[in-house]
């Protein structure tokens, strides 16, 4: 894999929280947007990344980055470290060990009335749609311990459906909590040994969790290697299938691949489920002397069709371009959907445009930023008072090289492909990330 600079174009840390008011917009921003667009990412506190790779990339402190828009306007920007231990450390040492001890780089959720920034696998974090950070979970008993930060929200009961792995037994726990975060499932899934687990996905009845390639090497450490992580030609690669509220694991072996995003999976019938994914088919595979990683393959959207009665599970490729950070809207969480968007994945180096994808037609639309730039995930904003899948906006965060600075452009999810119909200009960076969540204005 070629040595990537993390401290140059889209991913270079920034290195202070500031504030700012009125935005400088081009366009018209949508009279209903009336929230905060929130981005998680990895980034330095010393402001500067040591190494290089994703794996150096990977595991830096948490920073929020927050978009304002008020009815038309686009209000304010703000950025914040996540307040932990590693962010004490740098700005008060002296009270370091006060501080939580987790670094939510990943996703940002809300639920039950609470908004959580989530780790990979470690305990969450509850912040304010300003960004000040609150501590841990209140209203979420039972995942102070840590979850993943893929869980899902089924928007039909409410209930938040998620996963724990981990490197020492038990290595996978899954779990379900009410619509008030209240845990109602949590059961041990026996593994023999752990695997990387980034995402699962839920239908209306069971919940899809996976297994594959990708799992831990902890002799890599020993080699200089930041994160234990690797490819694994020797392991079988599976789809576990369990009921909603527990009950038994069922395994179905597939092809060896990586599956890093889930696009969302629903019941065809009572005993098909349709599973849709960005697929590897191999990831972070080292080279013969074990000092480096290949070059990754692009991701690819890839369909599973799972059948509960036969065990058969039926795989195919679905798009013919390289893809990543998928996003629905999220009404459409388990359920039969028709959207998909997608950030456009050219090279394994550049993340470069939006795509929008059509089930029923096997359309493709593409919005594609200048060259040089790259953008973030799209996430889908519901226009208010919306009845059809589609009705609503893309927001997405989009580095500018020749400026060195991010605008925030805003897309009809309906036609991607005309391009913004409104660009927030923000003076300053906000490095490339991972996830993100609109938070509509609660009145």
């Amino acid at each position: 894999m070629t040595a990537l600079d993390l401290n140059a174009g889209a991913i270079a840390p920034v290195a202070r929280e500031i504030d700012l008011v009125e935005l400088s917009v081009t366009g018209t921003v949508p009279d209903d947007l009336d929230g905060v667009l929130v981005r998680n990412g990895p980034n330095p506190v010393s402001g500067h990344f040591e190494g290089s790779g994703v794996l150096s990339w990977w595991p830096e402190a948490a920073m929020l980055h927050g978009i304002t828009f008020e009815r038309g306007r686009a209000t304010g920007y703000r950025n914040r470290w996540l307040r932990t231990q590693r962010w004490a450390r740098a700005h008060a040492p002296e009270s370091a060990t006060s501080w939580p001890d987790t670094n939510p780089n990943v996703n940002v959720i809300r639920h039950a009335n609470e908004i959580l920034a989530l780790a990979e696998g470690g305990a969450p974090l509850a912040i304010t749609p300003t960004l000040d950070t609150l501590g841990p979970a209140r209203r979420h008993p039972g995942i102070t311990g840590g979850m993943t930060a893929h869980p899902k929200i089924d928007p039909r009961t409410g209930e938040l459906v998620l996963f724990r792995a981990d490197w020492n037994a038990p290595f996978l726990r899954y779990g379900v909590a009410d619509a008030t975060g209240k845990p109602i499932v949590d059961v041990e899934i026996a593994l023999q040994s752990p695997s990387m687990m980034h995402d699962l996905a839920i239908t209306a009845t069971h919940s899809i969790l996976f297994d594959l390639n990708v799992a831990y090497d902890f002799s890599m450490l020993a080699r200089g290697h930041r994160m234990p992580l690797r490819w694994h030609d020797e392991r079988d690669a599976r789809l576990g299938v369990i009921p909603r509220h527990g009950g038994q694991m069922r395994w179905f072996t597939i092809a060896p691949c990586f599956i890093q995003h889930v696009v969302n999976a629903y019941d065809m019938d009572e005993t098909t489920i349709v599973l849709d994914v960005v697929r590897y088919p191999w990831f972070l595979r080292l080279t013969p002397d074990g000092t480096a990683f290949e070059e990754n393959p692009l991701g690819m959207l890839w369909r599973y069709r799972i059948d509960l009665s036969s065990g058969v599970v039926h795989e195919g490729q679905a798009g013919d371009s390289g893809i990543e950070l998928p996003r629905i809207n999220e009404q459409s969480t388990g359920q039969p959907y028709r959207y998909l968007y997608a950030a456009a994945q050219p090279t394994p180096f550049e993340i470069r445009g939006i795509v929008r994808h059509d089930w029923h037609s096997g359309k493709l639309e593409r919005y594609e930023p200048p060259s040089g730039d790259q953008n973030s995930e799209p996430v889908f904003v519901p226009r208010r008072g919306a009845t059809q899948e589609d009705d609503g906006w893309l927001l997405c965060c989009v580095y500018r090289h020749a400026t060195d600075t991010s605008d925030v452009v805003v897309l009809d999810a309906r036609n991607v492909a005309a391009g913004p119909i409104a660009t927030v200009h923000l003076p300053t960076r906000i490095p490339a990330g991972f996830h993100g969540v609109w938070l509509a204005r609660e009145d």
